[in-house]
């Protein structure tokens, strides 16, 4: 019974799995299609004559745009460890007036759509300058990263052993030295969901892309995907395997971070 039980479990997660990463496979598959080879009825489930030349457009184009998101994912991995890491330590462990009200803002700030939030960057945009830069991009997405960071420090920081940071006041650790030398060197897995999740978040906007950065010189990838398509023409191939290589950083991402994000934070701080 436990055999058929595990049996079944095994087919419908390979079911479920198999659906979800579909969509994956037929970006693949019209990555390597030639642009005559779509217009079938019924579309090739392989392709059947394949080309690489939508990956050599990719490469030729989208580099230059490639660039551009990992720098912005980057900026924003670092604006919102700064800002994060210390908020959530102070609102956990240094008993700041007002935690609660503060908790319950940054809870709010993750309904508010990006469709509002872009609408107001473009209007403070437009006073400061920051329309088409860099800049602009790093810190409209660190505002959707920042309180999901701060959040999630701060349920990490609440889990510390109390003992931890009475020794390190005992010894005469101050709170910037205790936060510093303590919190940080055991909130490894924190830090690093953090960082995945702020990075991720960056990589894939579109929305703050194509309000504020429109017209720059340099674009993310995701608005450089537009670049091929036309009032008349569409090249899919070139898209798809635009879409394709955008993906693997993410991918390889999640992959080399996955045991880290699941592990515990505080695991092996305390000895008994």
């Amino acid at each position: 019974m436990r055999t058929r039980h595990n049996l079944v479990h095994t087919v419908l997660g390979l079911i479920f799995t198999a659906l979800m990463l579909f969509p994956v496979y037929w970006m693949a598959n019209v990555s390597l299609t030639k642009t005559e080879d779509m217009r079938k009825t019924p579309p090739n489930w392989f392709p059947s004559n394949p080309t690489l030349d939508g990956y050599a457009s990719a490469l030729h184009d989208q580099l230059p745009n490639l660039l551009t998101s990992i720098l912005i994912g980057l900026g924003c991995v670092i604006v919102t460890l700064v800002i994060a890491l210390p908020a959530g330590y102070a609102l956990t462990q240094l008993r700041v007036p007002g935690a609660r009200p503060i908790n319950f803002v940054l809870l709010v700030a993750q309904m508010i759509p990006s469709v509002v939030m872009a609408m107001g960057f473009y209007a403070i945009y437009v006073r400061l300058g920051w329309l088409d830069t860099i800049w602009g991009l790093i810190v409209a997405d660190s505002t959707v990263a920042v309180p999901f960071g701060v959040m999630l420090f701060s349920t990490y920081m609440a889990g510390i052993p109390r003992e931890l940071i009475q020794a390190a006041k005992i010894d005469g650790a101050g709170p910037v030295r205790t936060f510093w030398s303590v919190a940080l060197p055991i909130s490894r897995n924190s830090i690093l969901t953090i960082s995945l999740f702020a990075f991720l978040w960056s990589w894939s906007d579109f929305i703050f892309a194509s309000t504020l950065d429109r017209n720059g010189s340099l674009i993310p990838i995701t608005l450089g995907i537009y670049e091929y398509i036309g009032n008349n023409t569409t090249t899919w191939n070139a898209i798809m395997a635009t879409a394709t290589v955008a993906s693997v950083p993410a991918a390889f991402l999640i992959v080399l971070a996955q045991k880290y994000v699941a592990a515990g934070v505080t695991a092996g701080a305390v000895k008994d």
